[in-house]
C-alpha cells in the first residue's frame, strides 16, 4: 500500500464497520442453489434412513452420520471454496487483474501480490500465470518494482484505465514488490519452471536498492521509494517486514545483505514493540507496533509518522496495517524456528486476547496500549492476529478462528454468504489457512538451482 493514499482497500473509513455486504457478483444463481440444497436434504434423508436401519436406532444412525468423512464439511474443502469464491468476486475476467469493487475498482500492487500468493499456495499455476503477466504489462516499472495504484483516469474523455498519477500511484509499495518477488520464489520452486525465477531475480535486486535504507548504519524496508531521498527520516510500516522473505532473498541475491536485514529488523520490531511513539498513555508500546512509523536516519529514533488514520483511530494505533505483522512472524517462526519471532508473539498474544468482547472476538483496531480503539470488529484483523494467538494462546485461537473466521463460510453455499470486503476476503484466507497449517515453506531450499 502506498502512503500517498491511506484509505485502505477494501477497509471502512474512519468510525465505519469494515466489512461489505454488497450483493454477491458471480454466485451461483438463486434457482440453483434452492436446488441444490434441496437435493442435499433428501439425500441426507436418504442417508439417515439407511443409517437407521443398520445402527439400530436414530441416535447410533446420527452418530454414524456425523462421523462419515464423506458428508463432512472439511477445512480443506473451505480453503479450496473461499479460494474459488475469491477468483469470481475479485479477478476481472478476461484480464484476471484484482479488481477492487468498493474503490472505484482499482487495482493495487498489494492486490496483485495477495492472489499471486494465495495461487502458488493453492497450487492453481493457471491464475498465477494471468495474474502475474498482468502486473508485467501495467504495473512494472523500468526499473523492476511495481506502481502500487491502477485505475480508472480522471482527466480521460473516454473512460481509460491506467496509473493514477494523480494519486501517487506510479510510486512504489514494498510490502507488495516484497510479496511478488517471494511468490515467484515459490512457484519456481514449486512448477520448476525458471522463467519465474528468471522474474524474480531483477525484483529483489530492485528492491535492495530503492526500498531497502541505511537507518543508524543498519538496513531497514522502508514503506516505498520515495524515502532512500529523505536524508532526516523515513516513513515505515512495520507489517511489511517479512524476515521469511529476506532468507529466500538472501539465497538468490547473494550480493546484497538480507542476512543483515533479517537481524536488523528483529531489533527494529523489538524497539517498536515497548517503546513510546507519540504523546499520552495510549502511545505506550505493550508489545504492539504502530501502523505507521517514522525512524530517525542518524539515530533510529522511532518518531509519529504525520498520517492520517488508516481507519477510525490514530495512525499511531495497530490497526488495518499492523494486524500482517503477527501473519509474517508466525510464519518465519513457523519455517525457520526464529525465537525473536516466538518472543514478540508472546509479547502480543496477551495483549490481543485481553481485548475479546464477550463473543470472543477481537477488535478492528487497538491503541498500542492495548485497549480497543473502535467497537466494531473485522474478518482482517482476526485473521493476521491469529499468528500471535497460534503461537502463544492456542485456545483463544480456536475461539477467535470459531467466531471469526470459520463463521464466515457456509458450508451449503460453499462459499461466504455475504460478500467481504477485497482486504477482509484474502485475511480471512490468510489467517484460516495459517491456523489450519496449510501454509507450506514452497521455498525450503530456495537458490540451490539457480542458473
Amino acid at each position: 500500500m502506498s502512503v500517498d493514499h491511506l484509505d485502505r482497500a477494501g477497509g471502512p473509513p474512519p468510525g465505519a464497520p469494515p466489512q461489505e455486504t454488497e450483493p454477491r457478483g458471480g454466485g451461483r444463481p438463486p434457482r440453483r442453489r434452492l436446488l441444490r440444497g434441496a437435493a442435499l436434504a433428501m439425500a441426507l434423508v436418504l442417508v439417515l434412513g439407511v443409517a437407521v436401519a443398520l445402527a439400530g436406532g436414530p441416535r447410533r444412525a446420527v452418530d454414524a452420520v456425523s462421523a462419515d468423512p464423506a458428508l463432512a464439511q472439511s477445512d480443506q474443502t473451505m480453503l479450496e471454496d473461499l479460494w474459488l469464491g475469491y477468483r469470481d468476486d475479485f479477478l476481472e475476467e478476461g484480464t484476471r487483474r484484482t479488481v477492487d469493487p468498493v474503490d472505484g475498482g482499482i487495482t493495487t500492487s498489494e492486490g496483485q501480490s495477495y492472489t499471486m500468493m494465495r495461487a502458488v499456495w493453492s497450487d492453481d499455476q493457471q491464475t498465477f500465470d494471468d495474474s502475474w503477466q498482468w502486473a508485467k504489462d501495467n504495473l512494472q516499472r523500468p526499473d523492476g518494482l511495481l506502481s502500487w495504484r491502477f485505475g480508472p483516469l480522471t482527466d480521460s474523455p473516454d473512460g481509460a484505465y491506467g496509473i493514477q498519477t494523480d494519486r501517487g500511484g506510479q510510486n512504489t509499495a514494498s510490502d507488495a514488490d516484497v510479496d511478488v518477488a517471494f511468490a515467484l520464489l515459490m512457484a519456481h520452486s514449486r512448477w520448476k519452471d525458471d522463467a519465474y525465477l528468471y522474474d524474480a531475480l531483477p525484483l529483489v535486486s530492485a528492491i535492495w536498492q530503492a526500498e531497502v535504507v541505511e537507518v543508524a548504519g543498519r538496513p531497514v524496508l522502508v514503506a516505498n521509494d520515495l524515502e532512500r531521498n529523505d536524508t532526516s527520516s523515513v516513513l515505515v510500516n512495520p507489517s511489511y517486514f517479512a524476515p521469511y522473505a529476506f532468507r529466500a532473498f538472501a539465497h538468490v541475491d547473494p550480493e546484497h545483505d538480507w542476512d543483515g536485514l533479517v537481524d536488523n529488523t528483529y531489533t527494529v520490531l523489538e524497539q517498536l514493540s515497548t517503546e513510546q511513539v507519540g504523546d499520552g498513555p495510549e502511545a505506550a508500546g505493550v508489545g504492539l507496533v504502530p501502523d505507521w512509523v517514522r525512524l530517525d536516519r542518524e539515530t533510529g529514533q522511532a518518531l509519529p509518522a504525520d498520517l492520517a488514520a488508516t481507519s477510525g483511530g490514530s495512525g499511531t494505533d495497530f490497526g488495518y496495517e499492523g494486524l500482517r505483522l503477527p501473519w509474517r512472524l508466525s510464519l518465519d517462526h513457523l519455517w525457520h524456528g526464529e525465537p525473536r519471532a516466538l518472543a514478540l508473539l508472546q509479547q502480543q498474544a496477551p495483549v490481543l486476547a485481553a481485548a475479546r468482547n464477550d463473543a470472543g472476538e477481537l477488535p478492528a483496531v487497538y491503541q498500542r496500549d492495548g485497549q480497543r480503539a473502535v467497537d466494531y470488529t473485522s474478518v482482517a484483523m482476526a485473521g493476521g492476529a491469529i499468528g500471535a494467538l497460534d503461537a502463544a494462546d492456542p485456545r483463544a485461537a480456536d475461539e477467535v478462528y470459531r467466531t471469526q473466521l470459520r463463521s464466515q463460510y457456509d458450508a451449503d453455499l460453499r462459499r461466504t454468504p455475504e460478500r467481504l470486503g477485497y482486504y477482509d476476503a484474502n485475511w480471512l484466507w490468510f489467517g484460516t489457512a495459517l491456523h489450519l497449517g496449510a501454509l507450506p515453506n514452497l521455498n525450503s531450499s530456495p537458490g540451490s538451482d539457480v542458473p
